[in-house]
């Protein structure tokens, strides 16, 4: 849990100096620097942004894997959306070997 919150802290101090570097922020304004201004304001404490990062880390996959289950199965139930879909990978990729 301590290597944990280090490397969360780590990944935002990380963010945070990109965040002062970087010309245009509007190009880099995702959630966890919408954290870190909030975090500047006041509005949160350093632990508040902490948190909600590692909710995020900790959470994607358990979406992910619940969402592609979803995505598969719709697939499945529409043959013709998988047909095309398999026209296009072939269309994209050819004859070369498919890779993760």
């Amino acid at each position: 849990s301590k290597d944990l919150k280090g490397a969360m802290e780590n990944l935002i101090e990380q963010k945070r100096q990109k965040l002062s570097t970087v010309e245009k922020l509007d190009e880099h304004m995702d959630f966890a620097s919408q954290l870190i201004f909030a975090q500047n304001r006041g509005d949160l404490t350093a632990e508040n942004v902490n948190q909600c990062v590692l909710e995020m880390m900790i959470a994607a996959p358990d979406t992910l894997s619940v969402t592609l289950f979803f995505m598969l199965i719709l697939i499945a139930e529409h043959p013709t959306v998988e047909q095309e879909m398999m026209r296009e990978i072939e269309t994209v990729v050819g004859k070369q070997e498919l890779q993760s």
